[in-house]
């Protein structure tokens, strides 16, 4: 009779231990909404990005100039043109790319299709200072979870990694993600960026991602035998011959 409860009680609690979080394991392509889609499903609109007076000047003479290059037909110098990573947290939405989700109990891994990149985010662990973080183009990511919701804390990211929307930052930026699905099929990425020394205030956006066939596997893509360069106007080029 003991055994018998113990048989039938088991697979309860495994149960209730599985379904406690959300598994995000798996491939999620882009999803941005659209004509016939659920708007209730699709990112909310970005808060502004609101930089500071000594930031803000530059980085619209910037915007400007990629504008300018852009009806010219052409492109100015970018880390993927000189095969460097995108890095936190643009990794995180790449074109047309998808990412893949590979959670455990202690960590869940985050890998991008576009150049294989890979951010490790190591749960229930405390942060470190930023001060003793190596800067890097992926930082240090932590986690806890929330209720349904993956809460992700990174920091150490380098300055001279693209920030969102091509923004500069210091080394005290923070970003924020809050990771939840609102369907089985459909995952939300809330990312808000705060960094003291260059944004007025912090600037809030929404990735959105629908999960791709349960068969899907990830394609190799590494940045080899590039043949952009960058020109002495700061424009890519493409180089034909080798010299």
């Amino acid at each position: 009779m003991f055994k018998r409860v113990i048989l039938l009680l088991l697979p309860v609690v495994l149960a209730g231990q599985s379904a406690s979080h959300p598994d995000f394991t798996g491939v999620w392509g882009i999803y941005r909404g659209g004509p016939g889609s659920d708007a209730k499903l699709a990112p909310p609109p970005p808060s502004p990005l609101v930089l500071k007076a000594e930031y803000a000047k530059p980085y619209e003479e910037k915007r400007a100039r990629e504008s300018a290059a852009a009806q010219r037909g052409e492109q100015l110098a970018n880390g993927s043109a000189q095969c460097v990573p995108y890095g936190v947290p643009t990794m995180m939405s790449i074109a047309i790319y998808p990412v893949e989700f590979v959670q455990t109990a202690k960590q869940v891994t985050i890998i991008s299709e576009a150049f294989s990149e890979v951010r490790r985010v190591y749960l229930d662990r405390p942060q470190w200072k930023i001060e003793d973080v190596a800067p890097g183009y992926y930082g240090r990511s932590v986690g806890h979870w929330e209720g349904d919701t993956l809460v992700v804390d990174t920091v150490g990211i380098k300055p001279s990694v693209s920030g969102y929307r091509g923004m500069p930052h210091s080394p005290q930026m923070h970003v924020t993600e809050r990771i939840h699905m609102l369907s089985p099929d459909i995952l939300h990425d809330q990312v808000t960026i705060d960094d003291p020394v260059v944004l007025e205030k912090p600037v809030t956006y929404t990735l959105g991602y629908k999960r791709m066939a349960p068969d899907y596997e990830m394609v190799e893509f590494v940045c080899d035998n590039n043949r952009e360069y960058v020109d002495e106007k700061g424009v890519v080029r493409l180089k034909l011959h080798d010299q």
